[in-house]
């Protein structure tokens, strides 16, 4: 069953290559949805598949990468909208 995460990073999360890093490991795991910048400094990601690989991923993302300083993930469901890859965005 696929699911639907939306999730906000924050720390030290911009400037770190998180948002590239954190879509190669959504990438190798096959999850599908985007992450960009946000104004305020965090980082905000939309990931769907199954539960197994969102798990894996948001324990990814509560280490980031080597030069990340995470601090707390935010972790809301929403219904599925059907992503078709994992892509960045840039921020607003």
């Amino acid at each position: 069953m696929i699911k639907h995460l939306n999730i906000k990073v924050t720390g030290r999360v911009q400037g770190v290559f998180y948002r590239a890093s954190a879509r190669e490991k959504a990438m190798a795991i096959g999850l599908k949805g985007f992450v960009r910048n946000e104004p305020d400094g965090s980082v905000y990601a939309e990931a769907e598949g199954n539960e197994e690989q969102l798990n894996e991923w948001i324990a990814w993302c509560r280490q980031g990468p080597p030069r990340a300083a995470v601090s707390n993930l935010i972790i809301t469901e929403s219904d599925p909208v059907g992503f078709v890859k994992f892509e960045i965005e840039r921020g607003a």
